[in-house]
């Protein structure tokens, strides 16, 4: 049990650092360039689509991560955020292309078509006012006042002579977070891009906290990302971990899914809700193997989005619910569809 929970709290500490790393970076971006590339990917619904795609297509969770921190900030519509997670096969992506690289490569163009017309069907017909009303105040804000300059040598200098509580706690968490990657306390099984990857963002990140403005660190990077959204992330993330480590390791899911290929492919969809990428290398193993056809891989795919939803569990369980639901619906109806056509 001591496994199961420091494990769970490891997983957490490097999702929820690296939501807070990225949600740090885009308020950064967001004011630097006044905001004119946040109005450049809302002013057209496929842009959003395109850049969902991408974001779900990277291997790893990293890019759904950055997916919900945008959609978190009503950057993207709730229709680019379920492209993203359909899109995104998690950490069995890496076990795709190392087992099938061909086949997972045809696997993620067809997630990504498939996302993107999902994500266009889902902004046309779902009313998402009653989804997402609770971010229409959540934008980025951006202030006449603000003057985020990289680098002001008199502004420098002021701030580090009498540097502020909040300045060296927000100090402090990055640098704790890249010394736990450095030793290998945390992302010890991570691929090595991963880690440089989150590296390199903690580092910009530690840019940040040094050279910008006391406004700005204060009303953007403490008030806005620490207070309000970090905490809850940690808190939802380390929970769900903890109980889906807990049932995995007591229930063995194995022997549900032989036998009858029909009821295969509806595990394989149900047990996509699960925000965990464990359970899905099961149906990779067995596609790898030849056991079961391609369309239950793909099901499986389309439900599934890895660890990419619990920062969403954390913002909004009512857009949670409903991207779920959105993915299973679909991976059912593509899943037996192509499963009753011999695919």
């Amino acid at each position: 049990m001591f496994e199961l929970i420091t494990g769970s709290l490891k997983e957490s500490i490097i999702i929820s650092g690296f939501i807070f790393v990225m949600m740090m970076l885009i308020e950064y971006v967001n004011v630097q360039t006044h905001g004119i590339w946040q109005r450049n990917i809302s002013e057209k619904k496929w842009k959003q689509y395109l850049v969902g795609a991408v974001l779900g297509a990277i291997p790893g969770c990293l890019g759904a991560y950055t997916g919900v921190a945008l959609y978190s900030h009503s950057l993207i519509s709730l229709g680019a955020l379920v492209t993203t997670m359909i899109a995104t096969s998690g950490d069995e992506a890496f076990v795709m292309l190392a087992m099938f690289p061909d086949k997972a490569l045809i696997l993620t163009i067809i997630l990504i078509i498939i996302g993107i017309i999902a994500g266009f069907l889902t902004d046309r017909f779902i009313k998402i006012k009653e989804i997402t009303h609770k971010f229409e105040h959540n934008e980025f804000p951006l202030h006449k006042e603000d003057k985020c300059e990289c680098y002001n040598p008199k502004e420098f200098k002021s701030i580090w002579l009498d540097p502020s509580f909040n300045r060296i706690a927000l100090l402090l968490l990055i640098v704790i977070i890249l010394v736990l990657i450095m030793t290998g306390t945390i992302m010890t099984n991570a691929k090595e891009w991963i880690k440089y990857t989150v590296i390199i963002a903690d580092l910009f990140s530690l840019f940040v906290i040094i050279t910008v403005p006391e406004h700005f660190l204060k009303k953007h990077l403490w008030d806005h990302v620490f207070k309000v959204h970090l905490p809850k992330i940690f808190i939802w993330t380390f929970g769900t971990l903890l109980f889906i480590n807990i049932l995995l390791h007591y229930v063995d899911f194995q022997p549900l899914l032989h036998d009858n290929l029909i009821l295969v492919l509806l595990f394989a969809v149900l047990i996509g809700i699960i925000p965990e990428s464990g359970p899905h290398l099961v149906f990779v193993t067995l596609f790898a193997q030849g056991t079961i056809p391609f369309s239950i891989l793909l099901a499986s795919s389309i439900a599934q989005d890895g660890h990419g939803m619990l920062p969403l569990l954390a913002e909004s369980k009512k857009s949670f619910i409903v991207v779920k639901a959105i993915n299973i619906t679909i991976a059912l109806a593509v899943g037996y569809g192509l499963y009753f056509l011999n695919i």
